[in-house]
């Protein structure tokens, strides 16, 4: 057994990280989302296409009210599209060609190894913080349920409607914190080294841990660069989808001892 098999079985070691690590890692995202476009771009259609039909739903539905929850907490479903954009570094990085079906191949792989489970736990915090969403509203706004919440947004301006929206808020912060914690490390972890989904999300929190300064940065970058994909149309995602999941990678190449 080589002595990398046995290095990467067992827990990897966490790195002190600077200001300088996120620069390095955003500045080398750019570039690799500026040497292969069309891969940052295809995996960002993906997913974009999957955020506009979540809100076609809801609205044709005419429950816009839950497309509030559900557009924030879309860009944590991606696991398998986040993989798409780690390969394309990786391969930059090792030299390897960039073709097509070589990144969808590894993409494919994912499904027998951890990164469903992974998933699954991302699916899980989504479905119960959707269901808290739901508890939050119907506690403070439950009577006022006559009203149509798309028309009349003023009834947010009630106390109750400003409770509620504090409240909301910190528990979602709450939530995304955690959630972020546990997925910054381990997929890009997970696609790069056989270990197993628990000891990689226990990675994942160590990092943050270790490096809660710089982890809190960029948390707040992701957040202010999605949202500002979000707003402009969804359109805008697709400069920041990619820049994040290539920049990703990088970080994660510095938080770890190789």
């Amino acid at each position: 057994m080589s002595h990398h098999a046995v290095q990467s079985a067992k827990k990897p070691e966490v790195l002190i990280l600077e200001l300088g690590d996120l620069r390095a890692a955003l500045a080398a995202g750019w570039g690799d989302f500026r040497a292969a476009p069309q891969f940052g771009l295809f995996f960002a259609a993906v997913y974009i296409a999957g955020g506009w039909l979540i809100v076609y739903a809801l609205t044709a539905t005419g429950q816009i009210w839950w497309s509030l929850p559900a557009a924030a907490g879309f860009p944590i479903l991606g696991p398998f599209i986040a993989c798409g954009l780690y390969e394309v570094s990786r391969r930059r990085e090792t030299g390897q060609p960039l073709d097509w079906p070589g990144i969808l191949g590894v993409i494919l792989r994912q499904k027998d190894r951890q990164i469903p489970s992974i998933a699954a736990v991302v699916v899980v915090f989504f479905l119960f913080w959707n269901f808290l969403a739901h508890m939050i509203f119907a506690l403070f706004l439950g009577l006022q349920a006559m009203t149509n919440i798309s028309s009349s947004f003023e009834v947010f301006l009630t106390g109750n409607g400003l409770t509620m929206l504090f409240i909301g808020t910190v528990i979602g912060a709450i939530f995304s914190g955690v959630l972020f914690s546990l997925m910054v490390v381990s997929l890009p972890l997970l696609l790069d080294r056989e270990i197993d989904f628990v000891t990689a999300m226990i990675t994942s929190v160590s990092v943050v841990l270790r490096n809660p300064k710089i982890m809190l940065i960029w948390g707040g970058l992701i957040a202010v660069l999605l949202f500002a994909g979000i707003a402009l149309g969804f359109f805008g995602l697709f400069v920041s989808l990619p820049l994040l999941g290539h920049a990703s990678w990088h970080l994660y190449r510095r938080a770890l001892e190789e």
